[in-house]
């Protein structure tokens, strides 16, 4: 009974892990491959593509006209719209943009005051904090805060295909009659 089992057990190895188990090889009475083999295999596999650092800003771009054609909104001419018509249409990509930016990245506060009272700077580091206004040679420990401003506590971009071309923010459309 317990070959019948081991059959069973190697043959759930071998279909859900594509191999065999460390237990089962023991119970065979085989050994493991001199890890030379698997070295050589990963020796030959291709080197991954280099990502650019302008390929994060592109696929940011690509969602944003994917979501809620931003793209074709900033390109188009509006002096030929009236304020009324721009702005019904700004409602809406406002919407769509926020919805796109809020699934891909959480976003927080630099500061998390009221705009308008006395805020303490948590640094004095430029980076983090923007003295404005009339600031001494040395800056204050904080002041009236003016934006609490944003920083990225998590970014979930999807995954690029190796063989997609960054550049190529949305594709050229051709309607077939």
């Amino acid at each position: 009974m317990s070959r019948i089992l081991l059959a069973f057990r190697c043959l759930f190895n071998i279909l859900f892990q594509g191999r065999l188990s460390d237990e089962s090889l023991t119970e065979l009475g085989l050994s493991k491959r001199a890890a030379a083999a698997p070295a050589a295999k990963t020796a030959a596999a291709p080197a991954p593509p280099a990502v650019r650092t302008s390929d994060g800003a592109l696929q940011v771009l690509g969602i944003l006209q994917r979501d809620s054609r931003l793209l074709d909104f900033l390109m188009e001419d509006l002096s030929a719209y009236s304020d009324d018509q721009v702005g019904a249409a700004v409602r809406e990509l406002h919407d769509q943009c926020r919805d796109s930016v809020m699934r891909y990245f959480t976003l927080q506060p630099v500061i998390d005051g009221v705009e308008g009272t006395f805020a303490q700077a948590p640094s004095k580091d430029p980076n983090i904090v923007k003295f404005i206004g009339n600031v001494p040679s040395t800056p204050p420990s904080g002041g009236t805060l003016r934006h609490k401003g944003w920083r990225a506590a998590k970014v979930d971009l999807p995954t690029v295909p190796a063989k997609q071309d960054a550049a190529i923010l949305a594709p050229a459309e051709i309607e077939i009659e």
